[in-house]
């Protein structure tokens, strides 16, 4: 049995742009259904959403058999947190909240077995197939993707050593926390924030590494792709269920109130 490769991970390093989708709904039938929509990559998210281990497990096994790319977005840097969802499977990892080249480079070393990282060496995981996979302990790191996240003015003053730390396979702005961190918290179309999102984007691409980013919002969406952008989440999940719904009800609200009286 072969290392499983990673088409996400290929797709940055060729600057292929990659359209994704957010989920927080932890349900593995839904994380089935939105599988087969034709996204390229779906997050996995657990920093903002109840889904830990269990649920990323049951994630990736119901989404196995579809063609999209799995992302695991972790709660923080906890290298134990990392470790264990590399050997549930997940072959690329998001980590929220990176500030700096020190944190970027302890990224690096927690999705990189030893000696050149800390990642823990498990003999007979879901990662390796149980064992079946021959020299999977040298070989693991070509097919796993690390993208850390920018999401401060901290991070944004210090994003040329972040893109710069070896390792690093991507850069994610985060455009709600970098909002509160500018001083326009739920406002991440604001002028500054929309400028320090753009501008993050083109200083990624100039460093020589793939951008990414999210938002529901199609303005934002323009801004960051004109800008440069390789991999966006163009949507969210429980924030498309909450639109529809709505729209749905709305439109038959109307219908009835429209409706005169017999």
């Amino acid at each position: 049995m072969d290392l499983p490769k990673n088409r996400f991970k290929a797709a940055l390093a060729e600057s292929r742009l990659q359209l994704g989708l957010w989920s927080a709904i932890r349900d593995a039938a839904v994380s089935e259904m939105l599988a087969g929509c034709g996204y390229d990559w779906i997050v996995l998210d657990c920093e903002h959403s109840p889904r830990d281990v269990p649920e990323v497990l049951a994630g990736l096994q119901a989404m196995a058999p579809y063609p999209v790319q799995l992302v695991v977005r972790v709660r923080s840097l906890d290298v134990a947190e990392i470790k264990k969802m590399l050997d549930v499977g997940a072959q690329t990892i998001l980590v929220p909240y990176v500030q700096n080249g020190e944190e970027a480079r302890l990224a690096a070393a927690a999705v990189t077995y030893p000696p050149e990282g800390l990642r823990g060496v498990a003999g007979a995981v879901r990662a390796n197939r149980f064992g079946a996979i021959p020299g999977y302990f040298t070989r693991a790191r070509e097919e796993i993707c690390l993208i850390v996240q920018v999401e401060t003015r901290e991070a944004l003053d210090n994003l040329e050593e972040i893109a710069a730390t070896p390792g690093i396979d991507g850069i994610f702005i985060g455009p709600s926390d970098l909002a509160a961190s500018l001083g326009h918290p739920g406002d991440p179309k604001h002028p500054e924030v929309k400028a320090a999102i753009t501008d993050a984007i083109r200083r990624v691409r100039a460093a020589g590494k793939p951008a990414g980013f999210l938002s529901p919002d199609d303005e934002l969406l323009d801004a960051v792709l004109d800008a440069g952008c390789v991999f966006a989440a163009i949507d969210i999940d429980i924030v498309a269920l909450r639109r529809v719904a709505l729209g749905r009800l709305a439109k038959y609200r109307q219908r009835i109130s429209a409706t005169p009286p017999e």
